[in-house]
């Protein structure tokens, strides 16, 4: 067998019009390729919202980033798997802001996270798959490019278990990746902590010309259950830029750089709460940046994925997650069509409330989070022609907090902002993040919460009727 170094040598001896022709052939088949994806998606769409009209799962809509959330998504599953996870799509960090660097396009490292946690565990060739997608490559660059190529030629241990079908579909976006990153000579790729998941998608994403098709195809090959959804926020195929603007003017330009700055290291990002420093002031908003031309810090708007304002409109309830509110949550909110869509409904909306401080809410309180969501579903501080004006109560009708957590509760502030809701909730202590909820503690008490909810609406038109 060949070695990458190999074919590449091998392919410069290509005539130019026999590379011509290769590349028409790809190009041909690549599109043949689209096509046959776009119907499919088309079918298992069709099949997914008319096939069983009549659920008796409650469907959830959750805004989240790729770590916090993570935790309770098994657990999850024990009363509904039909949930949409809405991720952002403007992580900077690790290896995701290597393949962005390199290939551009949209950050996929929190979809690939969600897709992980969400994906089948039932049959050790699923197991396998998970493993391998799981992967991370070692900190010494040499080491992890040597590793890569190992994986890529389908030599490495981690292919154990998992079947030719399911073998050569994965080695096959893993090796378009690689060859994408061959085709750019100028950018030297860096493998160092690299995510096979996150290059699976990378290449999926590129061969497609397309997200939602990345998405699809990874969400099929870690079997994810078909009711669930991972829908990035935007769907993109371009570099998306997050900012945010402090209280004192100061403008941050990077998700890396505002929640857990790395000073361009490769390394794991550390999430104790110690390992970096709070921000000189609070945050005043967060909006997205031109990742093109001169002026970067331009302000752009990019437009909200369809799929999520359709979920919306839909879902039995809605979920902020736990997390780093400014970089995970608020850059699903900011958008345009978010806040009109929330406010306009009369199911639980729910805000899971983080047990510690991070960086990004030093000094917050309840109340803050509140606050802090709000402005960001009413663009408060964006264009005044396209800010909203509602209150916190329109968006926050619940709040679930972590027992013993360290974000001070104000009930009275929270009373004064029409939030009167607020349920506690058994938590443990994670040592490098502090408290944080018990995961089946959790999901009881929004299972609980669901059901007050249903009985409430049920009981509702009964005594109208009469």
């Amino acid at each position: 067998m060949l070695t990458w170094s190999q074919k590449q040598k091998n392919s410069s001896a290509y005539s130019k019009e026999s590379w011509e022709k290769a590349r028409s052939t790809e190009e041909s088949r690549r599109e043949d390729s689209r096509k046959s994806l776009t119907k499919s998606m088309s079918a298992a769409t069709h099949c997914r919202c008319f096939s069983n009209p009549t659920h008796t799962q409650p469907s959830l809509l959750v805004f989240s980033g790729g770590t916090a959330f993570n935790g309770v998504v098994e657990e999850l599953k024990n009363i509904t798997t039909r949930v949409a996870h809405v991720l952002p799509v403007s992580d900077d960090g690790g290896s995701t802001a290597e393949i962005v660097r390199v290939l551009g396009g949209p950050a996929v490292g929190d979809i690939r996270s969600r897709c992980l946690r969400l994906s089948d565990e039932s049959t050790p060739e699923a197991l396998a798959v998970r493993r391998l997608l799981g992967h991370r490559l070692p900190l010494h660059p040499q080491q992890a490019k040597s590793e890569w190529y190992n994986i890529v030629e389908g030599e490495h241990s981690l292919w154990k278990g998992v079947s030719k079908p399911y073998r050569e579909t994965i080695r096959a976006f893993l090796s378009y990746f690689q060859n994408e990153i061959l085709r750019r000579p100028n950018e030297l790729f860096c493998f160092s902590n690299g995510s096979i998941g996150n290059f699976f998608f990378a290449g999926a994403r590129v061969f497609f010309q397309s997200l939602d098709a990345a998405i699809f195809l990874f969400s099929r090959v870690s079997d994810i259950p078909s009711e669930s959804q991972v829908l990035p926020v935007i769907s993109t195929n371009d570099r998306l830029t997050l900012g945010c603007e402090l209280g004192d003017g100061t403008v941050i330009r990077g998700q890396n750089e505002i929640s857990h700055p790395t000073n361009g290291s490769m390394e794991p990002v550390k999430k104790e709460r110690s390992a970096v420093p709070a921000l000189p002031s609070r945050i005043k908003r967060v909006f997205y940046m031109s990742s093109e031309g001169s002026n970067l810090l331009h302000e752009v708007f990019p437009t909200a994925n369809s799929a999520v304002l359709d979920q919306l409109n839909a879902v039995d309830c809605i979920i902020y997650a736990m997390g780093s509110l400014f970089t995970s949550i608020c850059p699903s909110l900011v958008l345009l069509g978010i806040g009109e869509i929330i406010s306009s409904r009369s199911c639980p909306k729910v805000l899971l409330l983080n047990g510690s401080e991070d960086r990004e809410t030093s000094g917050f309180s309840a109340s803050c989070f509140a606050t802090a969501i709000t402005d960001a579903l009413n663009r408060a501080y964006g264009d005044p022609q396209k800010s909203l004006k509602n209150s916190p109560s329109q968006y926050i009708n619940t709040i679930l907090v972590p027992e013993d957590g360290e974000i001070p509760l104000d009930i009275q502030c929270l009373a004064s902002q029409g939030i009167f809701d607020v349920i506690t909730v058994h938590s443990i202590c994670d040592p490098k993040v502090g408290i944080i909820f018990d995961p089946k503690s959790l999901i009881q008490a929004i299972a609980d919460l669901l059901g007050r909810h249903m009985k409430t609406t049920v009981r509702e038109p009964l005594s109208n009727q009469q």
